[in-house]
């Protein structure tokens, strides 16, 4: 197959959209031309984590077929491992399934697929403009991967195994080879707590070599887990504050405020524990954007369990949630503690969410406000809102740039935050 496109579609979290610009890569690299209408491949990166997620990928399945009849469907991650775990592709248009414990060949076995048709000598082309990280000079760099927690809602240690973390001399080497259009590295993990166990290195190794070897000016994560927030790292935050390379962002999934619901779900801390840990992140820098994942409505969730939930995120520094509606997974441990727990109905689970959204929503605008007047580094990125530049403050923020002279993206200014806006802040380079 002379010249064969492709596309890859990613699903749920920043691991999965990290894994996405690895194949992108290696595809573009074994020849192959990354274009995303009507393509000779598709390969779809999918999420296990909701029933939602997954009903997503099955109509992504779908309408890619039904569009392109031709076209071969390859799906791999979360999902795709667990329809052929438990037999449930028979059913599906699909032309290869790859399980995660595979996906590291995905490209050979793509080529193997086209009966070598489509191969190095093709010549290939690195078109990465059509990826929005790399649009705007940010990079997502994979550096753990599964989990050793088994949180009793969850079924990724299921689907990705055992922690499995990438040697830090080969994330160094990978960082360098960036290019220097490249200012932001993300760091991706399925549970950071457990980077290093396999290699016996540090997450603030991890940091600190970045930071010694590499020119790389921001630095940051898509999650740091509750279970890295330790007195060690807290430390070292303050110590490498002054240098501004870090990334003020914490995205902290604690799931729930409630101990009676963090007991149920395995989780390992109490809700005071986690409190103080966000407590200090915020005396060291009160402009920290502290971000959290919730689950409402998991098993025996009663009123006063929610209310506990809520008056704990009333009270933290967290200033942004994403909300999640428990999604009871097969042969999870709460797939079983289910028999004997009642479960909340969708009903009930839509208006928790909802109070919670609007929580989020004030406070989240409470912090916006805080910002204005304060004068920071700001990362452009490949988007306008009208004619406004988009870019991010140093905490991961948006932020948008007036017309006064034309900024190309992926290229870092100082900006004084001058307004806030209907949702939005303003302001300009100074």
């Amino acid at each position: 197959m002379k010249n064969a496109t492709f596309y890859c579609y990613s699903f749920g979290c920043r691991v999965n959209q990290a894994e996405k610009e690895v194949i992108d890569h290696e595809m573009q690299n074994q020849g192959f031309i990354l274009n995303q209408h009507n393509q000779d491949v598709s390969i779809i990166n999918t999420c296990a984590v909701t029933h939602k997620a997954e009903r997503e990928a099955k109509q992504l399945i779908y309408k890619l077929k039904r569009d392109n009849p031709e076209g071969q469907i390859v799906v791999t991650g979360c999902s795709a491992t667990y329809w052929k775990k438990n037999d449930l592709l028979k059913n599906l248009p699909i032309d290869l399934v790859v399980d995660n414990i595979n996906k590291e060949f995905l490209v050979k076995l793509i080529q193997n697929r086209l009966s070598g048709q489509a191969s190095s000598n093709l010549g290939g082309q690195n078109k990465i403009g059509m990826d929005k990280y790399l649009n705007s000079g940010r990079a997502l760099i994979k550096i753990q991967d599964g989990c050793q927690r088994f949180c009793s809602y969850c079924i990724v240690p299921y689907l990705r195994g055992t922690p499995k973390s990438k040697r830090i001399k080969n994330l160094e080497l990978r960082i360098k080879n960036l290019g220097q259009e490249i200012k932001e590295v993300i760091f991706t993990a399925i549970n950071t707590e457990a980077f290093g166990f396999d290699t016996g290195e540090k997450l603030i190794t991890l940091i600190d070599r970045t930071i010694e070897v590499t020119k790389i000016p921001r630095i940051s994560f898509g999650s740091i887990h509750p279970w890295s927030l330790n007195d060690e790292f807290l430390n070292y935050y303050k110590k490498i504050l002054p240098l501004k390379r870090l990334v003020n962002f914490f995205h902290v999934p604690i799931q729930s405020g409630s101990n009676k619901i963090l007991n149920l779900m395995k989780r390992g801390y109490t809700r005071e524990e986690i409190m103080e840990k966000l407590q200090s992140i915020k005396r060291l820098n009160k402009f920290a954007l502290i971000a959290t994942d919730i689950i409402v409505g998991f098993l025996d969730e009663t009123d006063k369990d929610f209310q506990e939930t809520y008056d704990f995120l009333e009270k933290s520094p967290i200033s942004k949630f994403h909300i999640f509606r428990f999604s009871k997974r097969n042969n999870t441990a709460a797939h079983y503690m289910s028999k004997n727990l009642e479960e909340p109905s969708s009903a009930i689970k839509m208006k928790r969410a909802k109070i919670l959204a609007d929580l989020g929503k004030k406070k989240h605008e409470a912090f916006l406000k805080k910002n204005v007047g304060r004068t920071s580094s700001v990362l452009f990125l490949n988007n306008k809102f009208g004619d406004y530049q988009e870019a991010l403050l140093d905490n991961q923020i948006p932020i948008y740039i007036g017309p006064d002279k034309p900024i190309q993206p992926a290229q870092l200014y100082e900006a004084k935050i001058l307004e806030y806006k209907k949702g939005r802040l303003f302001g300009k380079i100074v």
